[in-house]
C-alpha cells in the first residue's frame, strides 16, 4: 500500500501556517493549519482534493489556524454537490434505459454492463448516491467558530462532522483516538505550563432572543431540549455543544428549500419577509403589494404565503464560550502490513493457484489439495509496523513542558512504526534547550521543521507573482514587483527577541530538517523524505526573460507618451479642480467568488494622505496581500493609519479576512491589549464623542449581521473586538414632499446607539469625523443579496470616493455617489454574458461604466472580475451602447426600447421608511428613467481596469490607458509555466528582488467557476 506526506505550504506572506496532505489512493487527509490562503495554494499547486475525507487542525483554535478552513469547505461543498448531481443524473438515465429495454422485451446483458459502467462512476449502486461526509478534527471551539458563519453559510452539498478533542491531563492514551481503514491517530490536546489548566467553564445560559425550541422544530434537534434549570454545569455545557453541533449540521445538510413556500396569517408575518398570495381566479401564486405589519393601514385578515427562515438563522446567539489555550497535536500510524507473498511456499505447501493464493496474500487461512491447513505466515515474508509520523504544533515554548512530559513519547504501543516528526513552531521555540533536548533523545527519528524561523518568506503564488513581475515590466510605477525574500532567516517581518540564527545553524547541519514546499515523507512501504519533489522558488529572472519584445516596446512607449510636455500639460489641465490627486488605490484582490491563481478575492485599500486609510471590503488573505505590496515598516504605518473597514455584504469572498486584519492592527496599535475596563457599554451609548477623543479605535461599517459575526467569534479569541467602533448601517428611501419624492437615508449605530456625521450632537459630528477622517459616509441597499449595500465616502476637502461591492447596477447608488471623483465599480461578466449578470446579480462592464457616467464621476476604476477571465475585460465597441439605469418605483418601461439598451435591475429590498430619522441624506428622482450612453459625454472621465497589486494614485488614473495596448498584447500570450528555480543569493536584490536559478514546474488547474 502506497502512502505518502507532502507539505503543501510553509509560512510565507501568503500563506499564514503550515499544510501537510496525507495520501493513500483510496483517500486525502489535510494535516496542520488552514490559514487563510491555503486553498489558493492548492490551486497554484494543482492539488486535488476531490478524495479529501478529514481535516486534522493542529495548533490552539484561532483564526491564524482555521482561517482559510470555511472557504475551504464551501469549494469542497460545491464541488461535491456537483459530483452527487452528475452522479444521480447518470443512475436517472440508467433506469430510464432499462424501463425502455424491459418494454422492449430485450435482454438484461446490456443492463448488467450500465450496472457495471454506473458503479465504476459513482462509487456505489444505484438505488443512491451517497454524500460523502467531511470531518474536521481539533481544539475545543472549534465548532463554535463554524456555527458562527451560519448567518452566511448555507450548503446541502456535504454533512460535516466535527470531532473537539479537549484536554484530558497526560493519562497514557494506548488505544488510539481516532481510527479509519487506512490509519490510526493518536491525539494530544497541549496546554501551556504557563497558566494553570482552566477550571470547568462555567457558562451561562444563552439569552437568545429566540428560544432553541424553535431550531428544534425544524427536526434537528430532537432529543436536546431538556429543562436547564435541572441541568449540572457538565451537562449544560454538553447542551450548548449538541445546538453548536446542530447549527453546523444545518449549514452544510439542510433538507431546508429556497423555493419552499408555507402558510401563514399576515398579522404574524415578521419583516423583512417577501411575501406571496394565491390569486383566487387564476390561482397563480403573485407577490403581495398590500399593507404591512407596523404600517399604518390597517391589516387584512388573510393567509399569505412566506419562505419558511433558513432554521440556522433562528438562533441569534450562540451559547456562550471561553477562549482555549490548549494546541492539538497528532500521532498518525498506518496499520501494520503483511510480508510479501511467496509462490514458490505456497507450491511447496501444494496450494492451488488462483483464489487460494489471493486469501493467503489477504491474510486469510486455507486448506492445501492434500487437505492440510495453511495459515499466511507460512506463505508470506515477516510482516512489518506500519509507518507513521508526529505532527506537532507548539505556538511558543510555554507548551514544551506539557509536550516533552507526554507518555505516548515513550510508549511502543504508540510510537511504533514512527520514524519522523514534523515539528510547527512558533518564532523563538526552535531554540529553546528544552525542544533541542527532546530532539537529541529521539536522534533516531527525522524532524522536519516548519516555521517562520526556518522557511523563508518566498511567493507562494507562482502564478500571480508572474503575472505582477510581467506588469512591472509594462508599467513600474503602478505595479510593484511583490515584496518576498527567499534568503533571510527569520523572516523579517516576524522576528522574535530571541536571534534565528541558532535554528537556522541547526538546520544547516542536524538535527532539523527545512520543511519545504512539496517535500515527501513516504510512509509506505519504507519511511524516507524525499526532496526531489520540492517546489523551488520562483525564478523571477526567467519571468523577466520570457515577456515579449514587442510588449516591452509597447510599455517604454506609453512610459515616453506620459512624459511628454504637451501630454503632462493636458493631463494638468483635465484634473486641476479634483481633490486629494495624492490618494492611492491598492487593489489587494480583483476576483469574484473564489480565489484562483492569477486573482484574490475583493479588497482594495485607500490610503488618503491627511486623514486615513481606508478597506473597502475584505476577502480571505487580505492581511496576506497587503503584506506582498508593503514591507514590514510601511505596513506597519498602513495599520497604524487604518480607520475604517468597509463591509458590502457577507459573502464569503468578500469578508473572511477581516479578523485577521483587525488582529494585525490590534496588536500594532494596541499591543494585543484589551481596552481598560472602564470604558463600558454605558459610557459608550452615553458619551461616545469622549471614547472616540481619548482612544485609538477602528471602525467596521456594514449590515449588522456582520458585526454580530464578528462580536459572537471574539468569544473564540482576543483579537481586538473591543477596540473597534461596529457601526451598523441600515439604509432608508424616505418619502418628502416637493417636486423631490422621496431622498436615500442612511442610519448608522453603535450598539443601538444613534450615531452619524449630521446629527444634533455637535461633539459627535466632530469626533466622528476626527475618528474616521470622513465628512460622510451613505450607503444604500444594492440587488445582489440580503443586506447588501453600495457606499460613498466623502471628505472634508470634497474628494468623493464610491463603492459598488456586489450589485446589479444601481440608480439609487448613482443619486448617493453624485460628482464622485472616483467610482470603484464591479464588472463581473462581459457584455455577451449579461443573462449571466442578471441571473447572479452582477454588473457586466457597459453597465458599470453606466452608473460611472450616471454618477458624473471623473474617474472609474473596474474590479471584481469572474474567474474565467485572465484577461482584461474589453472596452472597446463600446460607443453604440446604452445602459438604462431605472429607480426603485418606476414601473413604466417605454415600448420600442433599442435591441442594443440592456434594462437595469434595480434593488427592491429597500423599503420606504416614512418615520426614519435622518443622519446622512441625498436626494434621490423618483419615477424617472435614465439611459446614460457608456462612451462619456464627460470629456474627463477616464476608466481604469484592477489587477491584484496595483498601486494607482487618484491623479494617475487617466496615465492606465496609456498602457492598454501594452497590457492587451501581454495578456493576449498564452499561459506559461511558472518558472521556478533554487535561486542563487547574488542573483538579486535579497528583499523582492529577482532570484537567479534553473528549473521548473507546473502550476495548479484553474479555479472552479462555482460562486459562494
Amino acid at each position: 500500500m502506497h502512502s505518502y506526506i507532502q507539505i503543501l505550504t510553509t509560512p510565507t506572506a501568503d500563506t499564514s501556517g503550515t499544510t501537510i496532505l496525507l495520501h493513500f489512493d483510496s483517500k486525502r487527509y489535510l494535516i496542520g493549519n488552514l490559514g487563510e490562503g491555503t486553498q489558493r495554494a492548492t490551486i497554484q499547486r494543482g492539488t486535488k482534493l476531490t478524495k479529501l475525507t478529514n481535516i486534522f487542525l493542529t495548533g490552539k483554535t484561532e483564526w491564524e489556524n482555521t482561517g482559510g478552513l470555511i472557504g475551504m469547505i464551501l469549494t469542497l461543498a460545491d464541488a461535491t454537490a456537483s459530483s452527487v448531481a452528475e452522479a444521480k443524473l447518470r443512475l436517472n438515465e440508467i433506469a430510464e434505459k432499462k424501463r425502455r429495454r424491459a418494454d422492449n422485451g430485450e435482454t438484461q446483458a446490456q443492463n448488467r454492463l450500465d450496472s457495471y459502467n454506473t458503479n465504476k462512476d459513482t462509487g456505489g449502486g444505484e438505488e443512491d448516491v451517497e454524500k460523502p461526509t467531511l470531518t474536521i478534527h481539533g481544539g475545543r471551539n472549534l465548532t463554535h467558530t463554524l456555527a458562527t458563519a451560519r448567518r452566511f453559510v448555507f450548503r446541502q452539498g456535504m454533512p460535516i462532522n466535527v470531532e473537539e478533542i479537549e484536554e484530558e491531563g497526560a493519562s497514557m492514551k494506548k488505544d488510539p483516538t481516532w481510527t479509519d481503514e487506512n490509519i490510526r491517530v493518536w491525539a494530544m490536546s497541549i496546554s501551556p505550563s504557563s497558566t494553570e489548566d482552566p477550571e470547568p467553564l462555567q457558562r451561562q445560559r444563552s439569552a437568545r432572543k429566540r428560544s432553541y425550541d424553535e431550531f428544534e422544530d425544524h427536526g434537528n434537534a430532537s432529543g436536546l431540549h431538556s429543562d436547564p434549570n435541572n441541568e449540572s454545569p457538565a451537562e449544560q455545557r454538553d447542551r450548548a455543544q449538541q445546538i453548536r453541533k446542530a447549527i453546523v449540521s444545518e449549514m452544510f445538510d439542510s433538507a431546508w428549500r429556497l423555493d419552499s413556500l408555507n402558510e401563514c396569517p399576515l398579522a404574524q408575518v415578521r419583516l423583512p419577509a417577501a411575501l406571496f398570495i394565491r390569486n383566487p381566479e387564476t390561482k397563480k401564486i403573485e407577490t403581495y403589494t398590500g399593507p404591512l405589519p407596523g404600517g399604518e393601514e390597517p391589516l387584512p385578515d388573510i393567509t399569505v404565503l412566506i419562505r419558511k427562515p433558513w432554521p440556522g438563522a433562528l438562533i441569534e446567539t450562540l451559547p456562550p464560550t471561553e477562549s482555549s489555550q490548549e494546541a492539538v497535536s497528532y500521532i498518525i500510524r498506518n496499520y501494520p502490513q503483511r510480508g510479501r507473498f511467496l509462490p514458490n511456499k505456497a507450491t511447496e505447501l501444494n496450494v492451488k493457484k488462483g483464489s487460494n493464493w489471493s486469501q493467503l496474500a489477504a491474510g486469510q487461512t486455507v486448506l492445501s489439495e492434500d487437505g492440510k491447513t495453511v495459515m499466511p505466515d507460512m506463505v508470506l515474508e515477516p510482516g512489518k509496523e506500519g509507518g507513521g509520523v508526529a505532527i506537532v504544533d507548539l505556538p511558543t515554548a510555554d507548551y514544551l513542558d506539557n509536550l516533552v512530559t507526554r507518555p505516548e513519547w515513550r510508549a511502543p504501543e504508540v510510537m511504533t512504526g514512527v520514524e519522523a516528526i514534523i515539528w510547527i513552531l512558533g518564532p523563538g521555540v526552535g531554540q529553546d534547550e528544552r525542544l533541542l533536548g527532546f530532539v537529541k533523545e529521539f536522534s533516531h527519528l527525522k524532524h522536519l521543521v516548519s516555521s517562520v524561523d526556518a522557511c523563508p518568506n518566498y511567493l507562494a503564488f507562482d502564478s500571480a507573482a508572474s503575472s505582477a513581475i510581467r506588469l512591472n515590466q509594462v508599467d513600474p510605477v503602478r505595479f510593484p514587483i511583490p515584496v518576498h525574500d527567499n534568503v533571510t532567516l527569520p523572516q523579517p517581518r516576524q522576528r522574535s527577541e530571541r536571534s534565528g540564527d541558532c535554528l537556522k545553524s541547526l538546520i544547516q547541519t542536524q538535527p532539523f530538517l527545512q520543511a519545504q514546499r512539496g517535500q515527501m515523507v513516504q510512509l509506505e512501504p519504507t519511511v524516507e523524505i524525499k526532496d526531489r519533489f520540492i517546489a523551488s522558488s520562483l525564478n523571477t529572472a526567467l519571468v523577466l526573460q520570457e515577456t515579449p519584445k514587442d510588449v516591452l516596446q509597447l510599455g517604454q512607449e506609453a512610459r515616453k507618451e506620459l512624459i511628454r510636455e504637451e501630454t503632462q500639460r493636458n493631463l494638468e489641465e483635465w484634473q486641476a479642480d479634483i481633490p486629494s490627486k495624492d490618494a492611492e488605490i491598492i487593489t489587494l484582490g480583483t476576483g469574484s467568488a473564489l480565489p484562483s491563481k492569477y486573482r484574490n478575492v475583493s479588497s482594495t485599500l485607500l490610503r488618503v494622505p491627511g486623514y486615513g486609510s481606508y478597506l473597502l471590503d475584505c476577502g480571505e488573505n487580505t492581511l496576506g496581500q497587503l503584506r506582498r505590496i508593503f514591507p514590514p515598516d510601511e505596513l506597519a504605518e498602513v495599520l497604524r493609519d487604518l480607520k475604517l473597514i468597509w463591509i458590502s455584504h457577507l459573502h464569503a469572498d468578500h469578508h473572511l479576512g477581516t479578523v485577521s486584519v483587525v488582529k494585525a492592527w490590534y496588536e500594532e496599535v494596541h499591543g494585543g491589549k484589551p481596552a481598560e475596563p472602564s470604558c463600558t457599554l454605558t459610557q459608550q451609548l452615553l458619551n461616545p464623542a469622549k471614547v472616540l477623543r481619548d482612544e485609538q479605535r477602528l471602525f467596521i461599517a456594514s449590515d449588522k449581521a456582520m458585526n454580530n459575526w464578528l462580536k459572537e467569534y471574539a468569544s473564540v479569541e482576543d483579537y481586538g473586538f473591543d477596540r473597534l467602533v461596529p457601526l451598523s448601517v441600515a439604509s432608508f428611501r424616505q418619502s418628502t414632499t416637493g417636486p423631490v419624492k422621496t431622498r436615500n437615508v442612511t442610519n448608522l449605530t453603535w450598539d443601538g446607539r444613534p450615531m452619524g456625521f449630521n446629527t444634533f450632537d455637535s461633539a459627535l459630528n466632530k469626533a466622528l469625523t476626527t475618528a474616521t477622517g470622513l465628512a460622510d459616509l451613505q450607503a444604500v441597499d444594492v440587488n445582489h443579496c440580503h443586506g447588501a449595500k453600495a457606499v460613498t465616502l466623502t471628505f472634508p476637502n470634497g474628494f468623493k470616493f464610491s463603492y459598488s461591492g456586489d450589485c446589479r447596477p444601481s440608480l439609487p447608488f448613482a443619486e448617493i455617489g453624485k460628482g464622485s471623483t472616483v467610482l470603484l465599480h464591479e464588472a463581473t461578466f462581459e457584455d455577451e454574458l449579461q443573462g449571466d449578470a442578471l441571473a447572479k446579480k452582477h454588473s457586466t462592464t457597459s453597465e458599470a461604466l453606466g452608473v460611472g457616467v450616471a454618477m458624473g464621476a471623473r474617474r472609474v476604476l473596474l474590479t471584481h472580475f469572474s474567474q474565467r477571465y485572465q484577461k482584461i475585460p474589453n472596452l472597446e465597441g463600446m460607443g453604440g451602447l446604452e445602459v438604462g439605469l431605472e429607480d426603485d418605483d418606476n414601473d413604466n418601461d417605454e415600448e420600442g426600447t433599442d435591441a442594443d439598451v440592456a434594462m437595469v435591475d434595480v434593488p427592491s429590498a429597500a423599503p420606504v421608511d416614512k418615520q426614519a430619522t435622518a443622519t446622512s441624506t441625498s436626494t434621490a428622482t423618483a419615477d424617472v428613467k435614465v439611459k446614460v450612453k457608456t462612451r462619456t459625454p464627460i470629456p474627463d472621465m477616464k476608466v481604469g481596469v484592477a489587477f491584484d497589486y496595483m498601486r494607482v494614485k487618484v491623479g494617475e488614473i487617466a496615465h492606465l490607458e496609456k498602457f492598454r495596448p501594452a497590457l492587451l498584447r501581454l495578456l493576449e500570450q498564452p499561459e506559461a509555466e511558472e518558472k521556478v528555480g533554487k535561486g542563487v543569493e547574488n542573483g538579486g536584490v535579497e528583499n523582492g528582488g529577482v532570484e537567479g536559478g534553473k528549473g521548473k514546474g507546473k502550476g495548479g488547474k484553474k479555479a472552479g467557476k462555482k460562486g459562494r
